[in-house]
């Protein structure tokens, strides 16, 4: 779902993510080059509004009582960078890659919003030489991108013919498998700004002023009626046909998107938010209760990314690479048990999943994304 819509009944179940979820910060906004962003509540205030061309960082500080978001944007609102969950009295550090232009650092308090914005004007010309293997990720990294896309579509068609033709049933078995690419290279989607809260956005994640009758569209209004009123009506066999548009205009766009090597580790990251925020607490698929396919496409994506950036970050941090390692392979075989069929999305309706397991589950996913919030900073030779 759209990280600038996030629920707030997510802070409860992700507090000990968001405890670890940055890297410590140690810097003044100053000494080492990174531009110091403190995010209250009701203020985002930064260092500096001016830049060089090249690796930018942030050293974010939330001084406030809410949960944060803070992102880099570009003019038209396309994201640069973004991280989520950043705790009330918790700091993270931002690593990414940025040229000349105009941008804008904005800090989403109760991570809703357009957010409190700060102008930032980048200058001059990048003099970070990028290691081959890196360009060889990006390049990697697109094409599958580009892959999950195309494989959406049928998945989504067989989902979507259902619904219009009124097939409850059928449009309940299609619905998850619909997701899967989606859920994948959910960030490559976000980036682009309108699509993901036409296709994805949930109930609770409107804006003010939004009407759930006239305005909620995509993935989840379908879910509500498929499981909780248990009915298909005319306008969701609109919807149906909106989603398939909406979705093919993110295969058209997804060969345009803006991918380097720290949006793919900064991408990863954020993956690993959604499983937190949505995914381990059950909110995502209310209705379905399909979280765990959700899940294991996030945590695949996740981990696509890192294995095309891994041969660089072994390179400059072979210690944390170990780490990252052992601990992909810890949640991947905490997902085992939880697996009710042969196929590699074939799990368990998450509604019978117990507290303990539950919760199992959710400190095997912070302790993977504590290491994974350095990934950037890795790839691009930052210890």
């Amino acid at each position: 779902m759209p990280s600038a819509v996030r629920a707030l009944t997510a802070l409860t179940a992700t507090a000990a993510l968001i405890t670890v979820a940055g890297c410590a910060d140690k810097s003044d906004g100053g000494g080492d080059g990174a531009i110091k962003v403190t995010a209250t509540d009701t203020a985002c205030e930064t260092s500096t509004k001016k830049a060089d061309a090249g690796h930018l960082e942030l050293a974010v500080e939330n001084k406030g009582s809410k949960v944060t978001e803070v992102y880099v944007l570009y003019p038209d609102d396309r994201i640069v960078t973004e991280r989520e969950n950043i705790g009330a009295g918790t700091k993270a550090k931002i690593t990414a890659e940025i040229k000349a232009g105009d941008y804008e650092i904005a800090c989403k308090p109760g991570m809703r919003g357009n957010g409190i914005r700060q102008k930032l004007t980048i200058t001059g010309e990048s003099k970070t030489k990028r290691d081959p293997k890196l360009d060889a990720a990006v390049a990697a990294y697109r094409s599958y991108s580009r892959q999950q896309a195309e494989q959406t579509l049928p998945k989504v068609k067989k989902f979507t013919d259902a619904v219009r033709a009124g097939d409850l049933d059928e449009a309940r078995k299609t619905y998850a498998p619909s997701r899967i690419g989606w859920e994948r290279t959910e960030p490559v989607a976000e980036s682009f700004g309108d699509i993901d809260p036409k296709v994805d956005v949930r109930e609770d994640g409107l804006e003010d002023g939004q009407d759930v009758e006239k305005d909620w569209t995509g993935w989840h209004r379908l879910e509500r009626s498929l499981w909780k009123d248990k009915k298909i009506t005319a306008r969701d066999k609109k919807l149906a046909t909106k989603l398939d548009k909406d979705l093919d205009d993110w295969r058209r766009r997804v060969g345009t998107a803006r991918i380097d090597p720290t949006s793919m580790a900064n991408g990863a990251k954020e993956l690993l938010d959604e499983v937190a925020t949505g995914k381990v607490t059950g909110e995502e698929e209310r209705y379905s209760h399909t979280d765990l396919v959700d899940l294991k496409a996030n945590v695949e994506g996740a981990e696509k990314a890192y294995s095309l950036l891994k041969p660089v970050a072994r390179k400059n941090d072979p210690k944390l690479v170990k780490q990252l390692d052992a601990r992909f392979d810890a949640l991947n075989k905490e997902l085992e048990p939880l697996r009710n069929g042969k196929g590699s999305h074939d799990f368990v309706s998450y509604d019978t999943v117990g507290k303990k397991d539950r919760k199992s589950l959710s400190d095997v996913v912070n302790a993977l994304a504590e290491p994974l919030s350095k990934l950037a900073a890795a790839v691009v030779g930052k210890r």
